[in-house]
């Protein structure tokens, strides 16, 4: 019994670790040149929260900046309701140039994240595999470094979330939002 166990606990490590290292990470990253504003023109999810708030999501934006440890500062802005919500967090790198993980503070949550293909000029796709006590989700965004994205690489974003196991249902071109006070969301 307890060797059966430990063999089932065995295989979903495994298959925890073939499905993080499916996950490609961009050739030759340059982590200096993902600093700076981004906005969010897709998100893709199949995780519950996704699809509960999916109808009220809208385009964010988002600063970038290098911590003195070489750790991503990550800044998004969104509007909640009314008003601008700031979520702070920081992306720890790891021995893989283009990989980072994160805790939430607030769920728990560890999220191993790969910048998937980035020009660093015009795009940037990030998947996110997020484990927590309640089960596993997969998460894609779409960076750009303005509001619009030409129709070839909104299709590379929806065919590599397609890629990832997420269905049509769970892939969301962000509509985009007005000025929001100083925000430029």
């Amino acid at each position: 019994m307890q060797a059966t166990l430990l063999s089932i606990l065995w295989l979903a490590l495994l298959g925890t670790l073939h499905a993080q290292d499916s996950i490609p990470v961009q050739t030759d990253f340059q982590q200096d040149k993902l600093t700076g504003k981004w906005y969010s023109i897709g998100l893709a999810s199949n995780s519950n929260w996704f699809k509960e708030k999916r109808h009220l999501m809208k385009m964010c934006t988002t600063i970038i900046s290098t911590t003195a440890e070489g750790n991503l500062e990550v800044t998004s802005t969104y509007p909640k309701g009314d008003q601008c919500v700031t979520r702070n967090s920081l992306y720890t790198k790891t021995e893989q140039p283009g990989r980072f993980s994160y805790t939430s503070p607030r769920w728990g949550s560890k999220h191993n994240i790969h910048v998937v293909d980035t020009n660093y000029e015009e795009y940037a796709l990030v998947a996110t595999q997020i484990s927590k006590s309640t089960g596993s989700s997969t998460m894609v965004l779409l960076y750009s470094r303005t509001k619009e994205l030409s129709p070839e690489r909104l299709e590379m974003f929806t065919q590599f979330s397609r890629e990832q196991g997420l269905t049509d249902d769970e892939i969301l071109i962000l509509p985009q939002t007005g000025e929001t006070g100083s925000t430029g969301i």
